[in-house]
């Protein structure tokens, strides 16, 4: 009897992180439409093109080698492979041996719901160089990026490694339940120094200091995508209960979900106030960032406060957000889609609130911060350096004028006319 309760619960628990896992790979898709409509519509089949190699190329550099290192298997391969022998394994685990009630999954459904973050990690980066980078250029980073860049500080943090030997984050009190920092954070810091390497857009700031205005071609399309991000982020904080084969484990998801989405609600109204004092009006856009930055907020501590105080933390990462675009507009930081705002500012102000209710130590949420923060922000500009060096990472002029569409894939996502010789018509 009690083997059958196990092999119940390992049936629900994999069931369950397949299921949170399709709803973050569903974010590909919210990525993929958000940027679509905040970019100009010369430049929408080369960054839907972007969200789609990469998603591909995370899982692949994810299943080679970025498992492997950020769960100590080795560097190859190793931890996921086969079928037989990971369903042996969790059933030695069975009440018969020992097993307490934790958590038993299919080592298959584990790296499945893990590369699906790594994917969400770098599509950060896609907005916020959107517009003036080379094709190829993103696409080489990407494999660094997810290949070993996040994976390293994957395992500082989720893995349990000491950084670099050193110090261990876990022992310092550092939590981090979804990812706020190892997600968000960390695709932000990779997104800065890239956007640091190319400059900004043409045009986006004159010599006198003015900064105009570039709108997207899209903003139902936008609005779509905030929508399908929403949706595919209860999977991402639900997930990452890592459970949900028992009445209490079922009660902590559940809260999660309230949680996930009381902090979006409040980080669209905050936005919106704000912008509204602001610039006089309802500025979509922000209203729009506003939600992601509340979703940003809660994913690092969304199992312990209560919904009032989650939607207060989700509104505080709303009112951030605006703050920090039209501060980074200042600097003549150029981010299209408000990428490092949304997920770096507010993916910091979500760590820092953890201990608000949670476990965590305010200096362990610095340390860990700051690790991230400086490895992969180091590592990327590094990396974005010498991609520089060996092919360039910037369109030309005259092909930035153009579009990337037709410069990088030869296509348009909007064309005006479509016709055809000979067809008569």
């Amino acid at each position: 009897m009690e083997n059958q309760i196990f092999q119940l619960q390992y049936a629900i628990d994999t069931f369950y992180f397949l299921v949170c896992g399709a709803l973050v790979m569903w974010m590909a898709a919210g990525f993929s439409m958000l940027e679509a409509g905040l970019v100009r519509s010369k430049n929408t089949t080369e960054i839907l093109t972007k969200n789609v190699v990469l998603f591909a190329i995370a899982c692949t550099m994810y299943m080679v080698c970025g498992y492997a290192i950020m769960y100590g298997g080795g560097y190859f391969l190793s931890g996921i492979a086969g079928g037989d022998s990971l369903v042996a394994d969790a059933l030695s685990l069975s009440a018969e041996n020992g097993f307490d009630g934790g958590s038993v999954y299919s080592g298959a459904s584990d790296f499945f719901f893990q590369v699906v973050f790594v994917a969400t990690a770098m599509s950060i980066v896609s907005g916020a160089v959107a517009e003036r980078m080379k094709l190829w250029a993103f696409m080489l980073f990407a494999v660094v990026m997810t290949g070993f860049i996040y994976p390293m500080e994957g395992l500082w943090t989720w893995g349990g490694g000491d950084v670099f030997g050193m110090y261990n984050l876990g022992d310092l009190g550092f939590a981090d339940f979804a990812g706020s920092g190892i997600v968000h954070m960390a695709g932000a810091a990779a997104a800065l120094a890239g956007v640091l390497v190319l400059g900004p857009r043409k045009g986006k700031y004159t010599a006198d200091g003015k900064i105009n205005a570039i709108p997207g071609a899209n903003l139902p399309l936008a609005t779509l995508g905030t929508f399908i991000l929403w949706m595919g982020w209860f999977g991402f904080n639900g997930g990452s209960v890592l459970k949900l084969g028992d009445m209490a484990s079922a009660n902590d998801v559940a809260m999660v979900f309230l949680n996930t989405n009381a902090a979006a609600a409040g980080g669209v109204i905050a936005a919106l106030i704000v912008a509204r004092m602001l610039f006089g009006k309802a500025d979509l856009t922000m209203a729009l960032n506003g939600a992601l930055a509340g979703l940003v907020a809660i994913t690092a501590g969304p199992d312990t406060p209560t919904p009032l105080l989650a939607t207060l933390i989700g509104g505080v990462g709303g009112a951030l957000v605006v703050f920090s675009i039209v501060t980074l507009d200042k600097l003549k930081i150029d981010d299209p889609v408000g990428a490092i705002s949304v997920h770096g500012v507010v993916g910091i102000w979500g760590l820092l609130a953890v201990p608000i209710t949670g476990s965590a130590t305010l200096f362990g949420q610095i340390i860990g911060a700051l690790t991230i923060f400086v490895w992969v922000f180091a590592v990327s500009l590094i990396v974005w350096l010498v991609i520089k060096a060996i092919m360039g990472v910037r369109v030309s002029e005259e092909q930035e004028y153009e579009g990337l569409d037709l410069a990088e894939c030869g296509m348009e996502a909007y064309p005006e006319f479509t016709g055809t010789r000979g067809s008569g018509m």
